[in-house]
């Protein structure tokens, strides 16, 4: 019979597991990219991608990666396409990025759907440092966005 204390010592390092599984995202790192139904030039093509676009890392082989988009969909894309570097996608019709992680911080810029921002820290509270692409830096909230 399985003794309590043995049996919380269980669910603990099942949770500790659990939170070691957090999800990793890439980015597109070519021009334009190709994501396939399979992992293989052979397979389905089903969309082309711009540069920077974010995505959720699921399965990670020698020459294809797995990856899942914002609306949850599954695409295989080849690895030579991708960067570790992180970006996130605004997903709101127009953002405000503040000068502070804060809403009623000034206004640094505003972005438009779809624009990637390079994700330069996580603050872990909400709000992330972002750097737009001619230069600028700024926070935006964690809920106008995706790829964090």
């Amino acid at each position: 019979m399985i003794k309590f204390p043995r049996l919380m010592f269980v669910a603990a390092l099942l949770a500790l597991s659990s939170a070691a599984h957090a999800v990793e995202y890439i980015s597109v790192s070519s021009a334009h990219a190709t994501l396939y139904d399979a992992p293989s030039a052979k397979g389905k093509k089903l969309f082309v991608v711009n540069r920077y676009m974010p995505f959720e890392l699921v399965v990670n082989l020698d020459l294809w990666v797995k990856v899942r988009d914002r609306t949850g969909g599954l695409y295989w894309l080849e690895k030579r396409d991708i960067s570790f570097k992180r970006y996130v996608f605004a997903v709101a019709p127009l953002i405000e990025v503040r000068k502070q992680a804060d809403f009623s911080a000034p206004r640094a810029y505003q972005v438009r759907q779809q624009v990637a921002l390079e994700l330069l820290e996580d603050s872990g509270t909400g709000w992330l440092k972002v750097r737009h692409q001619d230069g600028d830096i700024g926070f935006v909230s964690t809920k106008d966005v995706w790829g964090s």
